[in-house]
């Protein structure tokens, strides 16, 4: 499924008016008639129930102007309530105003107050009222301000708000919830609270991403009549990721094959009091279908990976009883990358001078497809330019920790802007980046975007990041391209953890609970998607 951002989302409706003749009021009474639908959904008859109904100055005022009416003409008892002044109201939000004046449905307007104490007065006397009023009331809807927020929501709009959301009522908000970046997902200041939102056309990344779908309730998105050649003509590159995708990307066995035709994965990995991150790679790898794992480790260690791991291959190096990888292995590892399909490397590895110097020869030198992870995008933040003398495709792995070691910029920045700060890091590095956390984000370096949504906070635990390396190569070696291999890998994982803890809950669950489940859910391409 595709998502836009605002600013394309409003290309979408400008192209369907002008160059196809729909007019913006018939969009505008469409999107009116979903959202009715979906209250009919949640109250049954509307017939005498009380509803709240609180509009901005634009166009998302305008839906919810055109809500009303059909509303107060089924019988519902509606108070309109206009967060702007009404002569600031304008276009097709200006007609659905007049229409309701007309029907006898006349708006309360709701102005921001000076501090003089007759106006201070009215403003407290006008709150009492709302407070009264949203007392009573069965449903709020949320038409205060749409996908073009700008800025921080402040005033009496936040007040508002704010009064909303304690009043513990059912709000459905219309397009997005008021106060959201329909760009980024940010709250900006203060946020309707919706128990479901109607969205238009396609789903806003604002809806999406965290915290942003927090507040956003049941999302529904509503087909409002724009033609669907509008849509196939926009560059539209960001998607969230679902079943039809993934099974599509993992192709069907075929019957006459050995295990040669299923890939070598070699990963390096290793050091001492971390000899689990490796194990867990390979177990994934194995069940992500590779054909052949190896496991190079440091030689100390090699016989605690040889008692774990019965169907992997383990390659010692010489470490000299110092628990991680010298760099003397260099020369014997190029011979061992030769005849490998995908090489994963970092888990557990350990950050010194020898690793330092491993890691960054084979950025520099493999001419196998990679997949980076933990202390290989340490080493690697040390010099971020070493990514151009990749010779392959390469796949990073980084948490938004790592994320921010690698761009230069801190946490918060990183998690404001998740799809930005990926997509930026894919495009000027021609690398495939998978930003981890809650809404794991995949960019390609075409500017291609996926969102993932499966997963569950259980997953916030030790080894599962090992997990996820262990299962994109493991993709990757089969021959699956390395820009569908990672989505892919992301939701099986993300899946796996979704059935894990539906056995076992999420307090509970490990990285090796993962492992176990991500056979089935390689078995369930078409299994039913977990809802936006």
């Amino acid at each position: 499924m595709q998502v836009v951002t605002p600013s394309q989302m409003g290309e979408i409706d400008a192209r369907t008016i002008n160059e196809y003749g729909i007019p913006g009021i018939v969009l505008m009474e469409n999107a009116a008639l979903k959202v009715l639908d979906e209250i009919e959904k949640m109250l049954g008859s509307v017939s005498y129930k009380r509803i709240l109904v609180f509009a901005g100055k634009g166009n998302n005022g305008g839906d919810a102007f055109a809500v009303a009416r059909h509303l107060f003409n089924k019988g519902a008892a509606v108070n309109v309530y206009i967060i702007a002044n009404r002569n600031s109201i304008k276009g097709d939000a200006a007609i659905n105003l007049a229409i309701l004046d007309k029907i006898g449905l006349e708006p309360v307007e709701i102005k921001e107050f000076d501090d003089t104490k007759e106006r201070n007065d009215s403003k407290a006397e006008q709150i009492k009222h709302l407070e009264n009023q949203l007392a009573s009331a069965d449903l709020i809807i949320d038409g205060i301000f749409g996908t073009g927020l700008k800025g921080e929501v402040t005033g009496i709009a936040a007040e508002i708000i704010n009064m909303i959301n304690s009043s513990g009522k059912t709000v459905i908000s219309i397009d997005i919830p008021s106060g959201i970046d329909g760009t980024t997902g940010e709250v900006c200041g203060t946020c309707i609270k919706a128990h479901k939102t109607v969205t238009f056309g396609l789903p806003k990344i604002g809806l999406i991403l965290y915290p942003g779908c927090e507040y956003t309730g049941e999302l529904v998105v509503a087909d409002i009549s724009i033609p669907p050649k509008v849509i196939d003509s926009m560059d539209i590159k960001t998607n969230i990721i679902d079943e039809r995708m993934v099974s599509l990307w993992i192709p069907k066995r075929a019957k006459q094959t050995n295990k040669g035709d299923y890939g070598r994965v070699l990963i390096i990995s290793g050091s001492k009091g971390m000899t689990g991150a490796g194990c867990l790679a390979a177990r994934a790898a194995h069940r992500a279908g590779a054909g052949l794992v190896y496991l190079a480790v440091p030689e100390s260690l090699s016989t605690i990976y040889g008692a774990s791991l019965t169907e992997t291959i383990t390659i010692p190096l010489k470490d000299e009883g110092k628990g991680y990888i010298l760099s003397d292995n260099i020369e014997f590892l190029e011979k061992q990358m030769e005849s490998k399909d995908v090489i994963a490397i970092g888990p557990g590895l350990s950050m010194n001078e020898d690793t330092i110097k491993l890691v960054r020869w084979i950025v520099e030198n493999s001419t196998v497809s990679l997949v980076l992870d933990a202390d290989a995008l340490n080493i690697t933040a040390r010099d971020v330019s070493i990514l151009k003398r990749l010779k392959t495709t390469a796949v990073i792995t980084p948490h938004p920790g790592e994320m921010a070691r690698l761009t230069g910029k801190s946490i918060e920045q990183v998690q404001r802007d998740r799809i930005n700060t990926a997509k930026e890091f894919a495009c000027k590095w021609e690398v495939i980046t998978v930003l981890k956390g809650f809404r794991t984000v995949i960019a390609l370096p075409d500017g291609t975007t996926y969102i993932n949504l499966t997963g569950n906070p259980g997953m916030a635990t030790a080894g599962t990041g090992d997990v996820l390396t262990g299962v994109i190569a493991g993709l990757m070696a089969q021959g699956i391209e390395p820009g569908f291999a990672a989505p892919a890998g992301v939701y099986i994982h993300g899946l796996a953890g979704d059935m894990a803890s539906l056995k076992i809950g999420e307090y509970s669950l490990t990285a090796s609970d993962l492992v176990e489940e991500i056979p089935y859910a390689i078995m369930s391409p078409y299994v039913i998607m977990k809802k936006i």
